[in-house]
């Protein structure tokens, strides 16, 4: 017991300290990518920091983290085919829709493959001799898997960080309209979000949906949105619609330029689906807007598939670009390259 409370002493105040210094960044500053990694550092430390408090059954205690990882990390590749499947039942058989089912295909084979490699050298050659492609496979998997894992992760808890809960703007981001000329299931749910925000706001907020008209559209997406506005009983004095943008950056850079024209405080809400919140406050960032990003619910077969696309979408810019592949060579190329020799 009094080695468990010797433990204790260490290693709780150290595994606070984890949780605290990622609270504190993502509070500060939640578009920084470097949040989803200390979150994914102090659950795994949480995990085995846990397991060391068992005593005599730290080793036993360690093997069920170990395992349970192991078992968390297999059940991924099925998750993602079978929310690929889902996600072509509902959905149209384009790439964006696949890229959930092909993943999963990816994973899944590099899984399979690396643990039979694995075993078959751990009992039958030993650890050390198994061959540079078992280790490249393994790790390229793991180093993949891993990626993807922080950001879903940090994605998910960005929903329930504590935010602002009054605005004075809010913006919304308008995405395709059904028949071009109705706001889609999608598109509602972020406009029901702004409501929300409005009403939250005691109705002194300027509601700012954006977007343009796109070549099969009838109507801007920013008009859909205000008619679907004034429906539900907001002033339309209430509402400035810019109508001009085409992009998510161009939804900023023009909504910015509304809420400049307007004197007063300048707290200013991003309504957009969950998946999306990342990367919109990424985009802000770059703009200089100060804002707290607000995600409206999809359905949880959508959000799989779409929260794939960001990552790869975040992951392509020149900056994060550069660190994967600083990572690649770091955690993966220079550990095959060892085992090799």
């Amino acid at each position: 017991m009094e080695d468990v409370a010797r433990i204790a002493v260490i290693v709780l105040p150290a595994i606070g300290f984890l949780w605290l210094l990622f609270l504190i960044s993502a509070l500060a500053r939640p578009q920084r990518l470097f949040n989803s990694f200390l979150l994914l550092l102090a659950i795994g430390a949480t995990l085995f920091g846990l397991a060391l408090l068992f005593g005599d059954y730290t080793s036993v205690a360690l093997l069920v983290v170990s395992g349970l990882i192991c078992l968390g990390l297999l059940a991924v590749p099925a998750l993602l085919i079978a929310n690929g499947v889902k996600t072509l039942k509902r959905e149209s058989r384009s790439l964006a829709n696949l890229l959930s089912l092909l993943l999963g295909i990816f994973v899944g084979v590099g899984e399979v493959a690396f643990g039979y490699i694995f075993f078959h050298y751990v009992y039958g050659k030993g650890l050390a001799r198994m061959p540079w492609l078992a280790w490249w496979i393994g790790l390229s998997v793991f180093y993949v898997s891993a990626l993807i894992l922080t950001f879903v992760l940090y994605n998910v808890v960005m929903q329930v960080l504590p935010r602002r809960r009054r605005f004075d703007f809010i913006i919304i981001h308008g995405c395709g309209l059904i028949g071009g000329e109705r706001v889609s299931p999608l598109l509602q749910a972020r406009i029901d979000k702004a409501i929300t925000l409005f009403q939250r706001s005691k109705g002194r907020a300027w509601l700012i949906p954006s977007g343009g008209q796109g070549d099969d559209e009838h109507l801007s997406e920013a008009e859909a949105m205000e008619r679907y506005l004034v429906s539900k009983g907001i002033p339309e004095e209430k509402i400035i619609p810019e109508a001009k943008s085409k992009t998510t950056r161009e939804n900023l850079i023009f909504s910015k330029a509304i809420v400049d024209k307007i004197p007063g405080k300048k707290r200013i809400a991003l309504v957009t689906s969950n998946y999306h919140v990342y990367r919109c406050l990424l985009l802000a960032k770059d703009l200089g807007i100060r804002c707290t990003g607000v995600g409206a619910r999809v359905a949880g077969y959508y959000w799989v598939s779409a929260i794939i696309r960001e990552f790869v979408a975040v992951f392509s810019r020149k900056k994060y670009l550069i660190l994967t592949a600083v990572g690649y060579v770091l955690l993966v190329l220079v550990p095959v390259w060892f085992f090799a020799h």
